[in-house]
């Protein structure tokens, strides 16, 4: 369970915007990396100088009302926080829209020097429908969010970081390599007590603080069923590094 996936968005054309089956086929590779017992930890990047310039504005220009409320569109980009192993984004260029929605399902967001952030929807006469007004208040908190949100302006990478957004402003180059690097460091933790950590924070959000607590005790007692917790306290009073098994 040590390995790390690599996702890259790649519709060099478009600026790697999100039309249908480029979201399918993400879905499809997360879910492939989430059932890979090889696997520890996730990345999702673009490739060229954009992680994804939003969602395909070609494919919507015509569509109706009825159409789109019955087929209930964009709920199944919601897919992408349903996986249990963490999702580093590695924000390389541009995250507009549906691509700043996307970033932000993410577990972690790291930018590249170069990434510019936003949600300019508002501009094409919508608004944001893929988590843009929901999550990015909780990123940024209210003023910043809805600065973003109605004037549809960019945010630069050390912005960003400064907003809470992302945990880590990292020159371009070596940002690929760096997500890599994080991705290995958590893949090699006892894979049941990562999932759970990471299930343990996002309800977080969902949750009163009395609960939220009562939750994260119940998963701290539940890893004492667990053969990586003997490991983990056997190696930290040995002085040794743990041999997790991820059982």
């Amino acid at each position: 369970g040590g390995g790390v996936g690599v996702v890259t968005l790649h519709r060099p054309k478009a600026l790697n915007a999100l039309c249908d089956a480029l979201f399918e086929d993400l879905i499809h590779a997360v879910r492939a990396f989430d059932a890979d017992e090889d696997i520890g930890c996730i990345v999702i990047t673009g490739s060229g100088k954009a992680f994804a310039a939003g969602a395909d504005i070609s494919e919507m220009t015509t569509r109706e009302f009825a159409p789109v409320y019955k087929k209930n569109m964009f709920s199944q980009w919601a897919k992408v926080t349903e996986i249990s192993k963490p999702i580093i984004a590695a924000v390389n260029g541009f995250a507009l829209g549906g691509g700043c929605e996307l970033a932000m399902m993410c577990d972690i967001l790291l930018a590249g020097s170069k990434a510019q952030f936003g949600q300019p929807e508002i501009n094409l006469g919508v608004i944001p429908g893929a988590g843009g007004t929901q999550r990015l208040i909780r990123a940024v908190g209210k003023s910043k969010a809805m600065e973003m949100c109605l004037t549809g302006n960019r945010i630069g990478a050390q912005e960003a970081m400064d907003a809470g957004l992302v945990s880590k402003v990292i020159d371009s180059e070596l940002l690929l390599d760096e997500a890599v690097k994080m991705g290995f460091g958590i893949a090699e933790k006892g894979g049941v007590s990562v999932r759970m950590c990471k299930e343990a924070l996002n309800v977080a959000e969902e949750m009163t603080l009395a609960e939220g607590l009562r939750f994260e005790r119940r998963m701290f007692h539940a890893l004492f069923a667990t053969k990586d917790q003997k490991e983990g306290m056997a190696a930290f009073l040995e002085k040794r590094k743990p041999n997790f098994t991820n059982e």
